[in-house]
């Protein structure tokens, strides 16, 4: 399997500027993660939708695979009380 590449979708910029940069710089380092495995150990996939999710301490990071394109797309990011809204 290929290396993934990491797309942003333009929303997210705001999503990543609200929160602390201690938490930021984690939160980036588990999204640059992604591009070896998609689909690491803790994942899973949100219902009725093709996302998934994984946790960064009590912020989530929402994004969507494509295998055909090797491309993973981080849809949102945000607190856990806020990110499924």
């Amino acid at each position: 399997m290929g290396e993934y590449k990491i797309f942003f979708k333009k929303s997210v910029e705001k999503d990543l500027r609200s929160i602390p940069k201690k938490d930021l710089k984690k939160i980036l380092t588990r999204i640059e993660a992604l591009a070896q495995e998609p689909r690491p150990q803790g994942y899973e996939k949100l219902s009725g939708q093709e996302k998934y999710r994984i946790r960064q301490s009590t912020y989530r990071i929402i994004y969507s695979i494509q295998d055909q394109e090797l491309t993973v797309w981080v849809v949102k990011v945000g607190h856990r009380k806020d990110v499924y809204r």
